[in-house]
């Protein structure tokens, strides 16, 4: 009988192998008992953007730290990475380089650029799209094999596990985590309620882009409301559990008080809530009636026969380039050319800086505590 499997295209292929070591069996048994518990998957609204160079040996690496919800964010990014080439190439004495890095940097700075050439390297904004897995308790909260060693308040000084990760369908995975792609790859994975234009562009998608690659998932909080679980902020992510309750805690202590326009006795209730999340690290909490939930996020990059899928044309992109958003600016009267001068904050602004302080001073005092030895909060 003859073979066909090495004439499948790698962005076709879903190659599988044995998990390495007791972590890793551990991490693809959970996988596979997270279909049995939560077996719907939907579709997170806003996808994530990354730039990405295409890797002589295979494969896109990822280059930044984290993704961002608008592709114009990942571009900006991209150019920053080329001044730094820039940089990198005066500092080494090669005049031509450094002039085409820059070149390159100034053009993402005046158009729409999501593919790109330069000095032989190939780069490209890639997107990524988001699902978390549902059952019949809610959304999926972090599994016991996620990585969470971030303290509290700190989690967002860990390494990030998205920089320098590599987009290549060649790589195996375990088996849970490859009959998830085969799920994710055929579903379309919009919300209710889209614009026609994003369901266009995702059905068009699984065509385009049949295969699709797994990266480290990312976990997000989730609210109950009217009945229905959603995203408390469909465009923010961290890296590890902690990293999300971190950011819940900021919004109790922080946002909620400023953008609810809290008393001082609802003030207070939410801080305890941000005071109980923090000391017991856990994945759900209730604060005035609302319920909170530590979701898993699973992210894939959709793969076609030329790498990893760009942004498409329904996706939320509010900001132009930088340069032409200046020009903008500068025509509505809006922009000011003195940096140096001082910005007047409104009384608004005064008020949620304030908060902003006294958080910061709380997670010093906090530091301060846990260097002398005392209880960590």
């Amino acid at each position: 009988m003859t073979g066909y499997a090495d004439r499948v295209p790698a962005y076709l292929s879903f190659r599988v192998a044995p998990a390495e070591g007791p972590i890793a069996a551990l991490a693809d048994q959970e996988a596979w008992q997270a279909r049995e518990f939560y077996p719907e998957l939907l579709g997170v609204g806003l996808p994530e953007f990354f730039y990405a160079r295409e890797r002589d040996a295979g494969g896109w690496e990822l280059l930044g730290r984290c993704g961002d919800p608008e592709p114009q964010g990942a571009r900006d990014s991209l150019g920053s990475h080329f001044r730094l080439r820039a940089k990198e190439a005066e500092e080494a004495g090669d005049a031509e380089g450094r002039k085409t890095w820059m070149a390159a940097a100034l053009r993402m700075d005046r158009e729409v650029v999501d593919e790109i050439r330069v000095r032989g390297e190939r780069f490209r904004i890639v997107r990524a799209s988001k699902f978390v897995r549902m059952g019949r308790s809610g959304p999926e909260p972090p599994r016991p094999s996620d990585p969470d060693p971030g303290e509290v308040g700190e989690a967002y000084r860990l390494p990030s596990r998205t920089e320098g990760f590599v987009v290549d369908p060649y790589v195996s995975t375990g088996l849970s985590d490859g009959i998830l792609k085969l799920d994710l790859v055929r579903f379309v994975g919009v919300v209710p309620g889209v614009p026609a234009q994003v369901r266009e562009d995702a059905v068009h998608a699984l065509e385009k882009f049949p295969g699709g690659v797994l990266l480290p998932a990312v976990f997000m909080v989730s609210e109950r409301e009217d009945g229905e679980w959603k995203a408390h902020n469909p465009g923010t992510s961290g890296t590890t559990p902690q990293a999300a309750r971190d950011g819940l805690a900021a919004w109790l202590r922080v946002m909620a008080p400023f953008t609810l326009r809290l008393s001082d006795e609802k003030r207070a209730e939410y801080a305890r809530a941000a005071d109980v999340l923090d000391e017991k690290r856990g994945n759900s909490l209730s604060a005035d009636g609302r319920r909170f939930r530590i979701t898993r996020v699973e992210r894939l990059v959709r793969i076609g026969p030329d790498g990893p899928e760009g942004p498409r044309p329904g996706d939320f992109d509010s900001q132009p380039p930088v340069e032409v958003h200046t020009r903008q600016l500068k025509e509505q009267g809006l922009w000011q050319d003195d940096e140096d001068e001082p910005v007047e904050l409104d009384e608004r602004a005064r008020e949620l800086k304030a908060l902003w302080d006294q958080e910061e001073a709380r997670r010093a005092a906090a530091r301060a505590r846990k260097a002398a030895g005392g209880k960590r909060v």
